[in-house]
């Protein structure tokens, strides 16, 4: 399996299939990170058309066992982030048998 991009070959592609300069890239790739996580935070969900969307959930108080010990804990409540993959992506990715 071939290594996952890091964030320099992605502005990089961005770049030259674009045709934009690599510094113009790099800003339009962190600005849709900075607005994902702002409109995330602030809002509950931020749409990626296509690929899917992060939502902001909440995850209940639970009891859970110390793996060491067995002995029972509660775990609090807490928000999470989750993602959301969309169903376009999900097929093109992992087509159906």
């Amino acid at each position: 399996m071939a290594k996952p991009m890091t964030k320099s070959q992605t502005i990089r592609h961005l770049s030259d299939k674009v045709g934009v300069p690599r510094k113009t890239a790099a800003a339009l790739l962190e600005e849709l990170v900075s607005t994902a996580v702002n409109q995330t935070k602030n809002v509950g969900q931020f749409v990626i058309p296509g690929i899917g969307k992060l939502v902001k959930a909440h995850r209940k108080a639970r009891m859970g066992r110390n793996p060491q010990t067995g002995e029972p804990l509660k775990i609090p409540a807490k928000t999470v982030v989750r993602f959301r993959v969309a169903k376009a992506c999900k097929l093109a990715v992992v087509p159906k048998r």
